[in-house]
């Protein structure tokens, strides 16, 4: 779709180039607005679409990203984990432009950013959907890496692939999204559908680095009390009051909705680690599962009494294979956000979600009527996979 799009979009603007000469040079006079001046009306857009591809280009090459990793997931889901560039700055939501030249030198797609902005490395998943995406699959999984294991899929896990040198990848962005404004918020309502999460998988890692840094500066905090030089304490707590202030998010409320046991791989790493490092319950994270029985079936109902056994004795879900328990069936929203509203009163809430445009009218009509009997304010975000 992408490669026909670009098609009909070169040939559109051959079109009008041969059509603005053509007028120009007949010299064709109008009765009402004298001569005919075509290109008055082609060389705003003309110019605007060439320095558009001319500046993508150079944002190319000065961003060169080494391919450090890359893996198959269950779900034909491609996990890219690539160098940051001097330089590339982004925020957490915001996704980037991809072109790999040995498929097609012309074709860009955009994908959301997986990493963290504090973190040393770019990080992708790619749903192999369409032929861009398949022929990637093709060109990097069979011809230069072997999937990763799923245990081993990890963000932390950064091995330099010791075949031969991979094929081009070039990026350009950062580009801004909805969930990018995540901080304007006390309390965070994250929605995904399927590999609509992965807009919000940076989001959770920059908070969960933000726990950590709070963590050390309490203990840094600490130690310095102990000592006798109060300026160090004093430099100490600025710092710290300046991070809250910068992070108005107190509490994020994840919803992950997926129909394939096979897709809680594609981020288990980064959910154990909430799990793990997330003490005070900043996160709250809450995974779905839609291709199983109705809730009140009894044979869901026997299914959750063997995963509450299996969590309560391992402390792992028996679906997910990840320490977040695994709801079935699809969420209750009414519920839902008056839980939340009711948890968080007089809190603003940020209502982010990504998937199908149909649970987003759901959602919008559910923040609006919420935000109007409830003292707790939705402010509803939304983009579409």
């Amino acid at each position: 779709l992408s490669q026909i799009q670009w098609t009909c979009d070169f040939l559109h603007m051959v079109a009008w180039t041969c059509l603005s000469s053509d007028l120009s040079g007949a010299n064709i006079v109008s009765d009402l607005c004298g001569e005919l001046q075509t290109w008055m009306y082609i060389a705003v857009p003309f110019a605007l679409h060439v320095g558009e591809r001319t500046l993508r280009a150079l944002r190319s090459k000065a961003y060169a990203a080494k391919i450090l990793k890359v893996c198959l997931l269950p779900g034909n889901v491609l996990t890219i984990t690539m160098s940051k560039p001097y330089g590339f700055r982004y925020r957490s939501g915001q996704y980037v432009f991809l072109q790999c030249p040995t498929i097609s030198p012309f074709e860009w797609h955009p994908f959301s950013i997986t990493s963290a902005p504090g973190d040393d490395y770019i990080s992708v998943h790619i749903q192999t959907r369409g032929d861009w995406t398949q022929e990637l699959k093709h060109i990097f999984v069979e011809n230069y890496f072997s999937p990763c294991l799923p245990s081993r899929a990890s963000f932390g896990e950064l091995g330099m692939p010791e075949q031969k040198s991979p094929p081009r990848l070039l990026v350009d962005g950062p580009y801004g999204a909805p969930a990018q404004d995540f901080r304007n918020y006390d309390v965070l309502l994250l929605v995904g559908l399927g590999i609509g999460a992965t807009p919000f998988i940076s989001i959770l890692r920059d908070l969960l680095n933000n726990i950590k840094l709070a963590d050390e500066l309490m203990d840094l905090s600490m130690e310095t009390s102990r000592s006798e030089d109060s300026s160090n304490t004093f430099s100490v707590s600025t710092a710290s009051s300046n991070k809250r202030r910068a992070y108005r998010t107190s509490r994020a409320h994840f919803y992950w909705v997926t129909r394939e046991p096979g897709s809680f791989e594609w981020f288990k790493s980064v959910m154990d680690e909430v799990a793990e490092m997330d003490k005070k319950g900043v996160i709250e994270l809450h995974n779905y599962l839609t291709s199983v029985y109705e809730e009140r079936d009894a044979r869901t109902t026997l299914l959750s009494m063997v995963q509450a056994l299996n969590h309560a004795k391992n402390g792992i879900d028996i679906v997910s294979g990840t320490r977040v328990r695994t709801h079935f069936a699809r969420p209750n929203w009414r519920e839902e956000f008056t839980r939340i509203s009711a948890k968080h009163p007089g809190s603003t809430v940020g209502v982010f979600y990504c998937g199908k445009p149909t649970l987003a009218k759901e959602l919008k009509k559910l923040s609006l009527e919420m935000s109007r009997k409830t003292m707790t304010r939705f402010h509803f975000h939304k983009e579409y996979f």
